[in-house]
């Protein structure tokens, strides 16, 4: 194993990159003429965390929970971090809920501040002369007009400049319980039923040296921060990279990833399946029309005999569509949920090491990784050194819960007791997925426990390994896998939303929908051809409209399949 720091909370973890590397770029900013950039030192980041912390306590917000919203951009990381480090409890919210949730989640954590970025000003101030919060304050991350409830992030720099210039040391001698609720962050989903997850310094700080054991991040990298921050997978990932010294640049939208990859150089890819499979899908439709794919498959061959011998030419063997991501690109770490397995042997075969990582909110986040060395088709790859895993109540066929146990292990949900009780039992999580583990310690994951489909004879079927196998289909855009009532048994339908614009390009011939379900149908059954009887898929909807999904573009199941029975 590697020699690690064993980090205690975020705090150390910032002072010891800002000691090493105090004039790295921590961020790159692009400036509003979209043709310039800003960059952000280490030390300037630090500079800014203690100005920013002094003046929160200045103005009266010491052990307050102070709420952040907005896209991801360095002012809600600069927050985060200032709030954390010394002030109080941060409240990350979710921007892309609608405003009820918004304000249910700003009551339900009693928020004393926000800090947001212009576009919510309006929403915020909406919620606040409702006057059903605790807020009595108002940050805004841009230069907008003040007033007594209103202040602007630079605003309050110049105050905490000011006060450190003072010899004003409370916020940075500030002494931070590593145990202590710091984070307190909503759970996927509609906010009735959402559950507020209490992560505390060492949570976070402790995941963060288990990644630095388990992945290889240098000082030199360059990071895209598309993930977003409210969700531990993007707060956590962005500390992981500062915690090395690395650089953190935005993306400027999901149609602008590939340009943004070469723009900044990109080396290392934090992301969801559904943008890697994206770029696949495009890359392999590029050879394809090319007529590349036996040359491809060649290469791939050549390389994986020449590997053997330790000679490694993937990336002059590839060079073209490694130019296509950027040309920099070496590291992709997707998580979130399950990627295409055949996507992510393909980015290897490339050259562009490809790994999956798997946790939830509440394990802060990361359970298990992959790394160069730990790689396995369809795997979730081991357990982090620090996090025991055991499959709970395994059936015949080796599958059951995926229970965990370790220091990233939540506290609990904030005041719901009984929530707390049903996951953390024993000491050990319940994360409600199901899997198994091979002989040599590899995780997989089958689906989650809720989503389970049981046929009348007692078969179970795992809707999300089919979903997978579905994705594959050129058109499909999306798919979700389900069960339709019949008689007193179930059968297997699917929902596929295609990509018009691909069957227009490729099927030109085609008159109508009704052709192309055939079409579509027929693939289906090519799908069966593979699968045990009881797998077979028996019904197909095709459509264009997108999914209900979550913020998080995980489709909400029970909307879904309550809307497909209601017709």
């Amino acid at each position: 194993m590697k020699e690690l720091k064993e980090y205690k909370n975020i705090r150390e973890i910032i002072r010891e990159t800002i000691r090493l590397y105090p004039d790295n770029k921590a961020f790159i900013i692009k400036n509003k003429d979209m043709k310039t950039y800003t960059n952000i030192t280490y030390k300037q980041l630090g500079e800014e965390i203690n100005q920013l912390g002094t003046a929160l306590i200045k103005i009266g917000f010491k052990n307050k929970k102070i709420a952040v919203i907005g896209k991801n951009r360095y002012e809600w990381a600069l927050s985060y971090y200032a709030v954390v480090n010394g002030v109080g409890c941060v409240v990350p919210l979710d921007k892309g809920l609608p405003q009820a949730e918004i304000e249910s989640s700003i009551e339900r954590s009693r928020a004393d501040l926000i800090i947001c970025e212009e576009s919510y000003l309006e929403m915020i101030n909406e919620i606040y002369e409702k006057g059903n919060t605790k807020l009595s304050c108002i940050v805004c991350m841009n230069d907008t007009s003040e007033d007594k409830i209103h202040i602007n992030l630079s605003t309050l720099l110049q105050i905490g400049k000011k006060e450190l210039e003072n010899n004003n040391r409370e916020y940075i001698d500030t002494e931070i319980d590593d145990d202590a609720t710091s984070i307190l962050l909503f759970t996927s989903g509609t906010t009735s039923l959402a559950k507020a997850v209490e992560l505390s310094h060492r949570n976070i700080a402790t995941n963060v040296t288990a990644l630095h054991e388990k992945e290889n991040i240098y000082p030199t990298d360059v990071n895209m921060a598309f993930l977003p921050f409210h969700h531990t997978f993007g707060s956590t990932g962005l500390l992981f990279f500062v915690s090395i010294g690395a650089c953190t640049v935005f993306c400027d939208g999901l149609r602008h990833v590939q340009n943004n990859l070469k723009e900044y150089k990109v080396s290392v890819f934090f992301c969801v399946p559904l943008i890697i499979e994206a770029m696949h899908k495009k890359i392999m439709a590029e050879v394809d029309k090319k007529g590349m794919t036996k040359k491809v498959k060649l290469g791939k061959k050549l390389c994986k005999i020449l590997l053997k011998f330790g000679i490694d030419i993937r990336r002059k063997v590839f060079k073209e569509i490694i130019d296509n991501l950027g040309g920099n690109l070496r590291f992709v770490i997707s998580g979130a949920a399950a990627i295409d397995p055949q996507v992510a042997v393909d980015f290897n075969d490339f050259g562009i090491l490809t790994v999956q990582g798997y946790g939830l909110t509440e394990t802060s986040p990361v359970l298990t990784a992959e790394n160069e060395y730990t790689l396995r088709k369809g795997s979730i790859g081991k357990p982090l050194y620090n996090v025991e895993i055991k499959i709970d109540n395994p059936n015949e066929n080796g599958i059951g819960e995926i229970i965990a146990k370790g220091p990233n292990v939540m506290k609990g949900y904030y005041e719901n007791e009984e929530a707390t009780n049903e996951v953390l039992i024993d000491g050990w999580f319940h994360t409600g997925d199901l899997g198994y583990m091979d002989k040599d310690g590899y995780i997989y994951i089958s689906g989650r426990k809720k989503n389970v489909i049981v046929l009348k004879n007692g078969k179970n079927i795992y809707p999300e390994e089919l979903e997978i196998v579905v994705a594959n289909l050129p058109y499909v855009a999306e798919n979700m896998v389900f069960g339709i009532p019949k008689d007193d048994d179930l059968l297997l339908g699917v929902k596929i939303v295609y990509n018009k614009d691909y069957v227009e390009k490729e099927y030109p011939g085609m008159s109508n929908e009704d052709e192309l379900k055939q079409k579509i149908w027929e693939d289906i059954k090519e799908i069966n051809k593979g699968l045990p009887t009881y797998k077979h898929i028996k019904q197909l909807i095709i459509t264009t409209e997108p999914m209900i999904k979550t913020t998080t573009n995980k489709v909400k199941r029970n909307e879904e399949i309550k809307l497909i029975l209601s017709k």
